[in-house]
C-alpha cells in the first residue's frame, strides 16, 4: 500500500509543475530576480534571506539558491474523486483549485510539496462536505459548497504560506440508475406543475364565468327595473294627458252647449250616433236587438232626442218637484 501511494505521488509530481530542485539558478555573485518570483537563499545550509525582484548580490560557494517560488496565481486541476452523499449516493466529482503563495519561507520549509498537499486537502474536504448534503442539495448549493471547501483549505494551509483563492466544481457524474430516477422525478414534477396550472386555469375560468353571469343578472335586473319604472312613468303621464284632454273636451263641450242653438246641435249629433249604432249591429254580431219601428227613421230620431232631453233636464227642477209640501205653522 505504501509503495502504491509513493508511485501515485511520483506520477502526480511528474505531471504537476513543481519548482523545488530542478532548474535552480546558479550563484555567480550577481543575480537578476524576475518579477513575481521569490528566491530562497541558504548560507551554509541555513536559511539566509529571500531575494526580491531586481538586482541582487550573493557570495559564491557560501550562498545557495535553494527554492524558487512563483508569486503568481496557480491553477491546479483536482483529479476526479468519488464521494458519498448524505442519502448514500456515490458521485464522481472533479474540480479546479486556484492558489497563491503568500509567504515564500513557509511555502519552502512548511511542507514538502505544497501543491500536492493542498490538492489532497481539497479532495478530503470535498468528501467531507459532500457527506453532509443530500443529492438534491448538492446541485442546489453548489456555490456554498465551494465556499466551504475554500474556508476549510485556508484554515489548514495557513501554516504552509499558501492561500486558496477559490475552488470550482467542474463536473458531477451521477450513476446511471440515479440519473434515470432523477429524470423520472423531473418529469413527474413537470407533470405535477402542468396539472396544477391546468386546475388553476380551470378554477379561474369558472370564477370568471360565474362572475360574468352574476354581473349579467345584475345588469338585466337593473335594466328590467329601469324599464318598469319608465313604463310606469309613461303610463302615468299618458293617463294624466288623457285626463287633461278629456277635461278640456268636457269644458269645450259645455261651453258649446251653453251657446245659442247648442241644444239643437247636440240633438243632431246624438241622432247621428244613434243611427250609426244601428247600422253597425249587423257587422259586429249575428244577434240583433232592434226596436219595433226600425223602418221609421223619424220616430227613431225623435226617441233619441227624447232620451237626450230627459238626461239634460235641470237638476234643480227635479229636486223642487221631489221636495214635500211645507206645513202651516200653528202659531
Amino acid at each position: 500500500l505504501q509503495r502504491s501511494q509513493q508511485l501515485k505521488h511520483s506520477a502526480w509530481l511528474a505531471l504537476a509543475p513543481h519548482r523545488l530542485n530542478s532548474g535552480l539558478p546558479v550563484n555567480i555573485g550577481v543575480l537578476f530576480v524576475p518579477q513575481q518570483e521569490a528566491w530562497v537563499v541558504e548560507r551554509m545550509g541555513k536559511f539566509h534571506r529571500i531575494l526580491e525582484p531586481g538586482l541582487n548580490f550573493l557570495i559564491p560557494l557560501l550562498d545557495r539558491i535553494r527554492y524558487v517560488q512563483s508569486l503568481k496565481e496557480i491553477v491546479i486541476n483536482v483529479p476526479e474523486q468519488s464521494a458519498v452523499t448524505l442519502d448514500n449516493v456515490t458521485l464522481q466529482i472533479d474540480g479546479v483549485l486556484y492558489l497563491r503563495v503568500m509567504d515564500p519561507y513557509k511555502a519552502s520549509y512548511g511542507v514538502e510539496d505544497p501543491e500536492y498537499a493542498v490538492t489532497q486537502l481539497a479532495q478530503t474536504t470535498m468528501r467531507s462536505e459532500l457527506g453532509k448534503l443530500s443529492l438534491d442539495r448538492v446541485f442546489r448549493e453548489r456555490e456554498s459548497l465551494n465556499a466551504n471547501i475554500v474556508d476549510a483549505i485556508n484554515q489548514a494551509s495557513d501554516c504552509w504560506g499558501i492561500r486558496c483563492l477559490r475552488y470550482e466544481i467542474k463536473d458531477i457524474h451521477v450513476p446511471p440508475r440515479v440519473k434515470e430516477s432523477m429524470q423520472m422525478q423531473v418529469e413527474a414534477e413537470r407533470r405535477k406543475r402542468a396539472t396544477v396550472l391546468e386546475s388553476e386555469g380551470t378554477r379561474e375560468s369558472a370564477i370568471n364565468v360565474a362572475e360574468g353571469q352574476k354581473q349579467a343578472q345584475i345588469l338585466a335586473s337593473e335594466a328590467e327595473k329601469a324599464e318598469q319604472i319608465n313604463k310606469a312613468a309613461g303610463e302615468a303621464n299618458a293617463m294624466l294627458v288623457k285626463a287633461r284632454a278629456k277635461a278640456e273636451a268636457i269644458q269645450l263641450l259645455a261651453a258649446a252647449l251653453a251657446q245659442q242653438n247648442g241644444s239643437a246641435a247636440a240633438s243632431l249629433s246624438v241622432a247621428e250616433q244613434y243611427v250609426n249604432a244601428f247600422s253597425k249591429l249587423a257587422k259586429d254580431s249575428n244577434t240583433l236587438l232592434l226596436p219595433t219601428n226600425t223602418g221609421d227613421v223619424t220616430s227613431m230620431v225623435t226617441q233619441a232626442l227624447g232620451i237626450y232631453t230627459t238626461l239634460t233636464k235641470p237638476q234643480a227642477v227635479k229636486t223642487q218637484d221631489e221636495m214635500p209640501p211645507a206645513r202651516d205653522d200653528p202659531q
